[in-house]
């Protein structure tokens, strides 16, 4: 490991595109500011996985559009699932993956569902808050404390 994140993306609304930010506070609750607050979670995606669906099927996605929060890059997400890690600042345990949904494909591209099947990201719930910024880390290394 240790990957990066790339970019964030924030909505308040949940029809709303989300927008790009620099950094967002997090909580036990979730993402401040974006759509999903409370839920308790934090969505990831490979920018690896938006690269390779543009490969394997033509179809370009914007990190926006996957609706996804965290952009990471050199990480596999996968591999995070039932393991704890952090994003800058936040402690994660991985719960599943965020396999793509029809109301992703409906708001986006036909063929997007097939194309990130078992790549649509991580859902990982959130034990210790804390800032993440664009350049931060994602590592498996939790410091102690």
């Amino acid at each position: 490991m240790p990957g990066l994140v790339e970019a964030i993306h924030v909505s308040p609304e949940y029809e709303q595109l989300p927008e790009a930010v620099d950094s967002v506070e997090v909580t036990v609750d979730g993402v401040r500011g974006d759509r999903y607050f409370g839920a308790k979670n934090l969505t990831l995606i490979e920018a690896e996985a938006i690269e390779g669906l543009q490969a394997d099927t033509g179809i370009e996605l914007t990190a926006a559009e996957s609706r996804r929060q965290v952009l990471t890059r050199g990480v596999s997400l996968n591999d995070l699932v039932g393991k704890r890690f952090t994003v800058g600042e936040v402690e994660c345990v991985g719960e599943e993956w965020c396999e793509p949904c029809s109301t992703l494909q409906s708001l986006t591209h036909p063929g997007v569902l097939r194309g990130l099947v078992h790549r649509g990201g991580l859902r990982a719930d959130i034990v210790r808050g804390g800032r993440i910024a664009v350049g931060d880390r994602v590592s498996d290394r939790v410091a102690a404390g």
